[in-house]
């Protein structure tokens, strides 16, 4: 289920964008809030206190070299992790840079899972809006059918084969610490920014607020 339920959630996602073809992605923000509360729930309440009980001094550092990595991945993503998408210019060939980036992203989300099953549940809640946004910007930017389906199915795959590499690449487990450091600064990143993005204008939402709670109180009892 480590390997399934993250490349299940975005192929799932692909086919609710390619059946329902959205055109307007707002009523998906329920959805992302909910994602981003419950992946950042994870983080705090599971990731963190474990590597914070080791003996590296460092893992602060590493936690904000994740969320500068991050940062780095967004100045070519533009944001499109978080279900952040602008533009409705047409495409005529793979956006190279925003495939690589979310690519190298989804890879390194995967690395913790094989330790923490949970968090494979978190991952495929967070990717199944983002599949959506996704395909449906792709389709209303009129990119081709199959560059879609190509894309899509190689985001899908990047998750698990994290999982997969840090399962059977023995030497990783020497550095998993850190690693997971390094992921949690980037969950950290994406996680908040879901949270504080699905509120336009930053006005109340019952809501938002409702399902942001919903998800903190899910992550607590898993």
């Amino acid at each position: 289920m480590n390997y399934l339920l993250p490349l299940l959630s975005v192929l799932l996602g692909y086919g609710i964008a390619l059946f329902l073809k959205p055109k307007n992605i707002s009523n998906l923000k329920l959805l992302l809030a909910f994602s981003g509360s419950f992946l950042l729930s994870l983080t705090v309440m599971h990731l963190l206190p474990e590597i914070y009980e080791s003996k590296n001094h460092n893992i602060g550092l590493f936690i904000m070299l994740g969320i500068l990595f991050q940062i780095v991945l967004e100045f070519f993503s533009k944001g499109a992790e978080h279900g952040h998408v602008h533009g409705h210019e047409k495409m005529h060939q793979m956006p190279w840079l925003l495939f690589i980036s979310l690519c190298i992203h989804a890879f390194m989300e995967g690395f913790p899972v094989s330790h923490h099953h949970d968090l494979a549940v978190g991952i495929a809640i967070h990717h199944l809006p983002i599949a959506i946004i996704l395909t449906a910007f792709f389709i209303n930017a009129s990119l081709n059918k199959k560059a879609i389906f190509i894309f899509m199915v190689t985001f899908a795959i990047m998750t698990p084969l994290g999982t997969i590499v840090s399962d059977y690449l023995p030497i990783l487990n020497d550095y998993y610490t850190e690693i997971t450091a390094i992921v949690i600064g980037i969950l950290f990143h994406i996680s908040s920014t879901i949270i504080f993005e699905s509120s336009e204008g930053h006005k109340f939402n019952i809501a938002k607020v409702s399902m942001i709670i919903l998800g903190i109180a899910l992550a607590y009892f898993i």
